[in-house]
């Protein structure tokens, strides 16, 4: 492998100041983390986007929580047909090693994914039908849940809707493997639903009783 090479030096200088501060100041802690192996007690599915920090908006240590990211938060269905699938990977592990109390889908703002499902949907992303897109065909997850915002007019109002959807296409999905349903019907997990906007630093979370998405 020749193609690798050294680290940008703003991110040596970065990790050289942690590793003399953060990690210096709680070295016992990392080092427990290491001998004790991870315990999190929850699972978050969140978007690639680098504007989602899943634990700043928690206040979250290290070792919290077992945190998997792809585009546009979303979880296919149970699909055991012998293919790489990642995010089922990272799924069974949470629950059936790691035994994590809580899964969490975390849905965002000005979703990128989302929008090129929207300009999939409507014809506008020729370059995402292709066979070779591996956005495109991520994106087909999402697809069957355009047609309930399609009526829409207002292409943000439609965009936060779909962003909403993607979080409850994944919540439907997950419920698809097994072990879940299992975990879930024992009381052993519980399932939630969250959307933050980025811009107001807002957190909404899905209500199953009024179906639809209140402020935390």
């Amino acid at each position: 492998m020749d193609q690798a090479k050294p680290l940008p030096g703003y991110l040596v200088q970065r990790y050289q100041g942690w590793k003399a501060t953060g990690y210096a100041e709680n070295k016992a802690w990392y080092r427990r983390l290491a001998s004790d192996g991870q315990h999190p007690r929850a699972m978050v599915i969140s978007c690639c986007d680098s504007r989602v920090h899943v634990t700043s908006i928690f206040g979250a240590d290290q070792g919290e929580f077992f945190i998997h990211r792809n585009i546009a938060n979303l979880v296919p269905p149970y699909e055991p047909d012998g293919d790489h699938h990642g995010t089922s990977a990272a799924v069974e592990y949470a629950v059936t090693v790691l035994k994590v109390a809580h899964l969490i889908v975390l849905g965002h703002s000005s979703c990128g994914g989302v929008q090129g499902c929207i300009d999939m949907c409507k014809g506008h992303a020729p370059e995402l039908e292709q066979k070779h897109s591996f956005v495109g065909r991520w994106m087909d997850i999402l697809k069957p849940k355009y047609d309930l915002v399609s009526s829409e007019k207002d292409p943000g109002v439609q965009a936060q809707q779909l962003e909403k959807h993607a979080v409850l296409a994944s919540l439907e999905n997950l419920m698809t493997f097994p072990f879940i349903q299992l975990s879930v019907d024992e009381g052993l997990l519980t399932l939630h639903g969250l959307w933050t906007d980025i811009g107001e630093g807002g957190l909404e979370y899905f209500n199953t009783e009024k179906q639809l998405f209140l402020p935390v």
